[in-house]
């Protein structure tokens, strides 16, 4: 199974071609969102291990580099920040295909200096936020570990101050939140992202 896949149409970036440097049969994430459209997560992980090695990366970049793309993009089958090798493999994309790289994050390790480091390295990330509040947060993103929404809304806080690039936060409404989009849009100005996505 190939870790490199697409180019797949994005309304966010355009021709995105796709990197999962997870690479697992099933989900592998610190969240079991009710909205996933990968399903429920098989794999509950919340400490970084490598999962692909960057040799491997390398071998399959390059039947790709000559493929039209906009963005190189770290998703898959899972949260992308989990792989430890995700700052190294950003910057081996960028110089063997020349594209810009996107990371799709569920903010959850963004309180991690390291992961906050790594993310740096690419052009844009974009960070999940579903809930305004902790009941909310559990009940729509379902966190492994007792993880605080606070914790990662001031991770999101110290990347926007660190970060030069693009940052997104992806926003998705559902039954369970959809009567506090107010309140989100609050919490959104107040981390100042580039854009909101709904």
């Amino acid at each position: 199974m190939s870790i490199i896949y697409g180019p797949v149409p994005s309304w966010r970036l355009g021709r995105s071609l796709g990197i999962d440097l997870l690479s697992t049969r099933r989900k592998t994430c610190s969240f079991d969102c009710v909205y996933c459209q990968l399903g429920r997560t098989v794999n509950s992980l919340t400490e970084r291990k490598e999962f692909v090695l960057i040799s491997r990366l390398v071998l399959e970049l390059e039947p790709v580099r000559s493929v039209a793309a906009d963005y190189a993009t770290f998703s898959g089958v899972g949260e992308p920040t989990l792989a430890s090798n995700l700052g190294q493999a950003i910057n081996i994309v960028k110089t063997t295909l020349g594209l810009p790289v996107a990371v799709l994050t569920n903010s959850y390790l963004m309180s991690r200096k390291d992961v906050r480091q790594e993310l740096a390295r690419a052009d844009v990330v974009v960070a999940k936020l579903d809930a305004p509040n902790e009941r909310l947060f559990r009940t729509i993103n379902r966190p492994a570990v007792a993880y605080s929404l606070d914790e990662i809304l001031q991770g999101i806080r110290r990347f926007r101050s660190e970060f030069s690039g693009k940052l997104a936060l992806q926003m998705m409404f559902i039954e369970a939140n959809k009567d506090v989009a107010s309140q989100m849009a609050k919490i959104a100005e107040r981390l100042s992202p580039d854009e909101v996505q709904l």
